[in-house]
């Protein structure tokens, strides 16, 4: 029974509450102002078109590189004798950072050189020989291949015994080392990363329509994650084709990175320019009705609104930038327009745009 009750409440306090709504509707449609031919008249806000300059641009995810990064490694095996580096210091480029225990090549280098003497010997004596015909072209052909074979020999192991000490490639900070001396290394043990932090790459990807605006050279912004700091780059690279699998374009900038406050891996937000108009028309965002084929937006005409199609192009949080179907000095009605039929008379309340000019650097792409 006590549910019962609750029902037929809420009932009638809805049933209340609706007819209070149509009375209070239908007061405000009687005072609302008529034409002369009795027809009531909607008030809406509106604002004048007026021309601006805008900067379009892209806002894009990217990525950042280091300019320079290699993995540290030995490329023969053995016994690390020195480490010659500290950990996240910056090292020089040919700075020894590692030797490996070269003492077992050293006495094969000797032991090969003295052949090599030797053959060389024999290959001169030889040639000396095959001079006075005393012996044959095939028996000097044996004796300067020995020659031959001995000096390769050496000098084999001559770069052999050059790995053994590694110097680092390029300038840069070294990060945290892996090995100990006295470990036994081979070319898959992993010794440190080298990296340069001097400059960074940025590498983004944008959709195949602005793939001829892409210029080398060509300025841009962006942000990282837990920095307010707006950071410049410039295009140094352009992919020569489009990804089949994304319709996009790959792009790569760089930046300087003196203050070393960026990091490889660090997400990027980009703000590409692609131009900069300088007589825009930009219509709030809420003015445009979406249809099927495109967006109409109303404009006032002899005190009625009408319906007009527009073609729109990129816009801010908003606004949105309108590239055909208005002109400077339209009135366009901002608000109501939801409830708008073509041809409905309206009383115009004309608001004042207000344009902040940080909304210039937050343009994205619809």
């Amino acid at each position: 029974m006590k549910t019962k009750y609750i029902v037929y409440s809420l009932l009638i306090i809805g049933l209340l509450a609706l007819i209070t709504y149509r009375i209070i509707d239908n007061r405000e449609i009687s005072n609302a102002p008529k034409n002369a031919s009795g027809i009531s008249i909607k008030t809406v806000a509106g604002i004048v078109v007026t021309a601006e300059e805008f900067t379009d641009e892209l806002s894009l995810s990217g990525t950042l590189e280091a300019n320079e990064q290699v993995e540290i490694r030995s490329e023969i095996t053995g016994i690390v004798e020195a480490i010659n580096f500290d950990e996240g210091s910056q090292v020089s480029k040919g700075q020894v950072l590692l030797r490996v225990n070269d003492t077992e090549m050293r006495a094969q280098l000797s032991q090969v050189s003295t052949a090599q003497q030797l053959a060389s010997e024999n290959e001169r004596r030889a040639k000396l020989l095959l001079e006075k015909q005393a012996i044959s072209q095939e028996e000097y052909d044996i004796a300067s291949a020995d020659f031959k074979s001995s000096k390769a020999q050496s000098q084999l192991i001559s770069a052999q015994l050059g790995k053994a000490t590694i110097r680092a490639p390029f300038s840069g900070t070294i990060g945290l080392r892996y090995i100990s001396k006295g470990t036994y290394v081979t070319p898959t043990t992993p010794i440190a990363t080298l990296v340069n932090l001097e400059l960074l790459k940025i590498t983004f990807s944008i959709p195949e329509k602005y793939a001829n605006r892409m210029k080398i050279d060509n300025e841009l912004s962006f942000t990282v994650s837990g920095s307010k700091d707006l950071y410049k780059a410039k295009i140094y690279a352009v992919e020569p084709m489009i990804d089949l699998s994304t319709r996009t374009l790959k792009v790569r900038a760089i930046a300087n990175n003196p203050e070393r406050t960026l990091y490889p891996g660090m997400f990027a937000n980009v703000n590409l320019p692609l131009e900069t108009i300088d007589d825009a028309i930009m219509v709030p965002t809420e003015a445009l009705i979406p249809i099927q084929n495109g967006k109409v937006i109303f404009v006032l005409k002899e005190g009625k609104a009408t319906q007009i199609e527009v073609e729109t192009g990129s816009r801010t949080d908003k606004e949105v930038r309108v590239i055909s179907g208005l002109k400077v000095g339209d009135t366009i009605l901002t608000s109501g327009v939801m409830a708008l039929k073509d041809g409905t008379p309206v009383n115009v309340e004309f608001q004042k745009k207000l344009i902040n000019p940080l909304e210039q650097n937050e343009h994205f792409n619809p």
